[in-house]
Parts: C-alpha cells; structure tokens; sequence
C-alpha cells in the first residue's frame, strides 16, 4: 500500500483523505507537476518547482505551509514507497471553504490544499515504445487560453487520449489556426534536415521541463533549433517528429494521421536526444 501526503500528514492511501467542497473537485481550481524518478532520484526536481511557483502566481493562488520543504516531501515518499522508477504527481488546489461558490474564499480563512503521490514505473527509462516510435492523430485544440499555467483542467486532453485510442493511435496533436500546439500531455517536435522545429513559447503552450532541458542539450550538441509553428502537412514531410514530457522524455512519432514519418521508424536526432536528456538528466538528478 503507498504512502502519500495530505497537507502535512503521511497516511496510507486508502485513509487519505480531501473535502467534497475541496475547489479542486468543484472547480478544477488546482494546478499540478510530475517528476519523475530514475534510480530513486528525482529528475528536473528545480524546473517543476519554479514552474508550479508560476503557476499559483499566475492564479493568485497562495503557497501551501509546506512549500519550501517540498524536496524533502519527494523524497521521503520516494523511501517511503520504495521507488526506483516512477515518477512522483503534486497537486495544489485553492482549498475548501466549506461549501461551493465561484468567488475565491478568504485566503486568511481558507489554506490551500496540496497532495502529493507516486507512481512506480519499473523500466520508465527503457520504454519499449522508444524503440518502435509512436503513432498521433490531429485533433481541433479547444482549450482555453492560458496553457502555459499547468492545471488539473485536464477534461480535453483526456478526450484526445481517447479519440487516439479509437483510432488505433498513441496520442493527439492539437490543431489551432492550422498549426500544431502540443501534444495531449507534452510538447511536439518536427525535423527537417539538421534543424529541429518545436512551437515557440506562449499562452498556447505548457512551458515544458524537458522541452528546455532537451533544446539546451541540442544547442550543445551543435544541432539547430527553430522555435515557430508548423502544421501537419509539414510535419508529415518532414525527416523526423518526436514529443517531450516529464514522463514520456524523449519519444519518436513516426506515424500522423495515418501517414509515415521519414521512414516510419524512430530517427537518429530523436534517438540521440533521448539518450543525451536521460544520460545528463540522471547525472544532475537529486
């Protein structure tokens, strides 16, 4: 049985505990990090930190009590449950205050609510799909605005999930104004001869961990980076298409909609830059 965290408690899962009045079951008022775990350390630990400290101030939404003490909550959860791969979810909500309103309750009398659990993953780092790539499919991106702050409102992506399952594929590639946002939970990558193309940073996209790490690595590596939109039809003529997540790390695509990707099989850049992101994350893990 896992041990997680409740606002300052260690329990066994099944005696945690949060308010049906809580405004993250309500209101999808939370925001979220992943971060995963390979050989019992944690991987981009300070990334996600910054980033979920910007998301709550993007939402007005104060710090939980424990927030400066969240590396060592990882890692006791880590010890605690034993993982040596897999990776570890947070969560901060806006709290309870006892009954349901759209307005924000009273920070004075209402404390954020923050959660923390993991998931073991034996093999996450020797994904068989890396070897063999992955197939998406596009889909129109109906989300809101602002993608850049990490929330729990995740309803739509988990649609995509779903509409590439029935459709015998892995994963969704959202589509606005003709051009490719990101995938359904990571960021999506085309490339083109020796230059790697991914959508440049804005409200349309997650600011993702790994898609910093994985750029910074391919800049030193002498390989050229193109940060703008694409579409599909370029994407589908182009050499390579690959995705990055905190989970996923670095995964081929080699099938669009139905078409092949250069060979169809995962390609050098991609392959390259998995090995480089995992071999350099693993070394400045904590």
């Amino acid at each position: 049985m896992r041990t997680v965290y409740v606002n300052g408690e260690y329990l066994p899962e099944t005696e945690a505990k949060v308010s049906i009045f809580d405004r993250g079951f309500l209101m999808a008022d939370g925001v979220y990090e992943v971060t995963s775990v390979l050989g019992g350390k944690l991987i981009d630990f300070e990334g996600h930190r910054v980033r979920l400290e910007r998301s709550l101030n993007e939402l007005g939404m104060q710090k939980p009590p424990a927030f400066d003490d969240l590396l060592d909550i990882h890692r006791e959860l880590v010890r605690a449950n034993g993982i040596d791969e897999g990776m570890i979810y947070l969560q901060i909500t806006r709290g309870s205050a006892g009954d349901r309103d759209f307005a924000f309750p009273d920070e004075e009398t209402t404390k954020p609510t923050l959660v923390l659990f993991t998931q073991n993953k034996p093999g996450l780092a020797n994904s068989p799909a890396a070897k063999t790539g992955i197939k998406v499919i596009s889909i129109e991106d109906i989300r809101w605005g602002r993608r850049d702050i990490k929330t729990v409102q995740l309803l739509y992506p988990s649609m995509g999930k779903m509409m590439a399952k029935k459709a015998g594929c892995d994963d969704a590639w959202m589509v606005e104004d003709g051009a490719v946002t990101e995938g359904t939970s990571n960021n999506a990558y085309i490339v083109k001869g020796n230059r790697i193309i991914t959508r440049q940073l804005s409200h349309d996209i997650l600011h993702g961990i790994t898609r910093a790490a994985v750029l910074r690595f391919a800049r030193e590596a002498q390989m050229e980076v193109e940060e703008r939109a694409f579409t599909i039809a370029e994407a589908q003529e182009a050499d390579e298409a690959f995705i990055t997540s905190a989970s996923a790390f670095v995964m081929p695509v080699v099938e669009i909609d139905g078409t092949k990707i250069g060979t169809g099989t995962p390609g050098n850049v991609a392959t390259r830059l998995r090995e480089i992101y995992l071999d350099e994350s693993m070394k400045a893990a904590v």
